[in-house]
């Protein structure tokens, strides 16, 4: 779900760039499905096992919000990783873990409106506006929607490549909401070692992609065509 460069550089495609046997190998993606979905499998587990501690809904609120936050952290990796490395076949990965991270976040929020407020919707919706790291966590997953509706070949070719690439920057506005949806919720407890850890992954994520993009007007603005 994260944009895509429709075009490579001349420079790019005349360097050979080797893909790692098992990124190419056709269990690859099944294997990486198998183990997005690890973490919703011991979760189940711990619901039948009892193993979830003594505020079981409480648990399953908070791992599938870290999960989300995790996964969509991977999935805003797959370019710088796949750059450096100069492994493109890493890409075939980055739409699917882009929809796990929806698929968790969607799990999110039906944990918290199931076990936390359940189901009652207009108690919901009086949450939401009341409390604003639930505002901020809900305006995440509603940014993330239509990023999983259009992350298929045939959206793409619908949109054009320019106007899917605008769309599709917002898993940035993404990344930083859920972030702050993490540390105000963390801010309760005055524990923010783990939203440090995760504000440091996201800037050096983001501030990667800041430097490629200035890096690139400057070579225009040097060698314009």
């Amino acid at each position: 779900m994260t944009p895509t460069t429709v075009a490579a550089t001349g420079a790019r495609a005349a360097t050979p760039k080797r893909a790692l046997p098992w990124l190419m190998h056709p269990a690859a993606k099944p294997l990486i499905f198998v183990l997005c979905l690890l973490p919703l499998a011991w979760l189940v587990y711990g619901i039948f096992g009892n193993t979830l501690g003594a505020n079981p809904a409480e648990k399953l609120i908070r791992a599938t919000g870290d999960w989300t936050l995790r996964i969509l952290c991977i999935t805003l990796a797959v370019t710088p990783v796949r750059t450096l490395f100069k492994q493109p076949a890493l890409a075939r990965m980055r739409r699917m873990l882009g929809l796990f991270a929806f698929f968790y976040g969607c799990v999110h929020f039906l944990c918290y409106s199931w076990l936390d407020m359940g189901l009652v919707w207009a108690d919901i919706v009086r949450d939401i506006s009341k409390r604003p790291f639930i505002l901020v966590g809900t305006s995440a997953l509603v940014l993330m929607t239509p990023l999983a509706l259009t992350s298929f070949n045939r959206a793409i070719k619908a949109m054009g490549a320019a106007r899917w690439q605008f769309l599709h920057r917002a898993v940035y506005a993404v990344a930083l909401l859920g972030l702050l949806h993490f540390f105000w919720m963390r801010a309760a407890k005055s524990n923010f070692n783990e939203v440090a850890v995760y504000a440091a992954i996201i800037a050096v994520l983001l501030g990667w992609r800041l430097f490629q993009r200035i890096s690139r007007r400057s070579t225009r603005r040097v060698n314009p065509r």
